[in-house]
């Protein structure tokens, strides 16, 4: 015959109280974290011994984040509550599913920041990867928008100035000009004489040379010696 049911009373041996103390507080602080990790849920977790000593436990979130949304939902009840009483069935099932979905989506956020990612399943790894890729895709998408608005703007400015500084180089060629004709009023341009390039040059001929008397000059010069 098996076991019966054991009664749930205090134990009033203190040495065998304070045994079966250690031993459950030991195996209730590995429940509740097994659960936290197998159930993807935040659990907080407070115990005091009969002498006042604590024990704690709580997920990653922390106990006083747990703590304050805790009273935070137990306000947000009790306001509904005492806001209208006889709607509360209406109201607590309402609450219970935003509370639900607004849990779904903390657990979706921190699955697609790569946290808490031991209970999902093959299946459920790969649908977060084609999320992720999809989101990439249209992040650089965007990105890649973004570059080429930018590059397109910058060519539309450079060709602003460039027209700009065209029309300035213009103004300021024309009033160079101005000013020169202003301080040479009858200023004109010299023109250079043109040989004409039929006419050949003029050469010496033998009538323009001076006539030389060979024989007198020879004379002397045998009458001298």
């Amino acid at each position: 015959m098996g076991r019966g049911r054991v009664q749930l009373k205090r134990i009033e041996n203190k040495i065998n109280r304070q045994v079966t103390f250690s031993k459950r507080r030991s195996g209730l602080l590995k429940k509740a974290h097994e659960i936290s990790v197998l159930c993807d849920v935040e659990v907080a977790l407070i115990v005091f011994s009969t002498k006042g000593k604590l024990y704690e436990y709580s997920t990653n979130s922390g106990m006083e984040n747990i703590l304050e949304r805790y009273q935070r939902y137990s306000y947000a009840e009790k306001a509904l509550v005492e806001a209208d009483p006889e709607s509360e069935g209406r109201w607590r099932h309402d609450y219970g599913e935003l509370r639900y979905k607004a849990e779904a989506l903390q657990k979706s956020q921190r699955h697609l920041m790569g946290e808490q990612l031991e209970s999902l399943t093959f299946k459920e790894l790969q649908q977060l990867e084609l999320q992720l890729d999809n989101a990439l895709r249209h992040i650089r998408s965007r990105r890649n928008q973004l570059l080429f608005d930018s590059i397109a703007e910058l060519q539309r400015k450079a060709k602003t100035l460039h027209e700009h500084n065209s029309i300035l180089e213009k103004r300021l060629m024309e009033g160079n000009g101005a000013m020169a004709l202003t301080e040479h009023p009858h200023w004109e341009p010299q023109s250079q004489p043109q040989t004409s390039s039929s006419s050949p040059p003029p050469f010496l001929t033998t009538d323009s040379l001076p006539t030389l008397n060979i024989g007198h000059c020879w004379r002397a010069s045998h009458t001298s010696a």
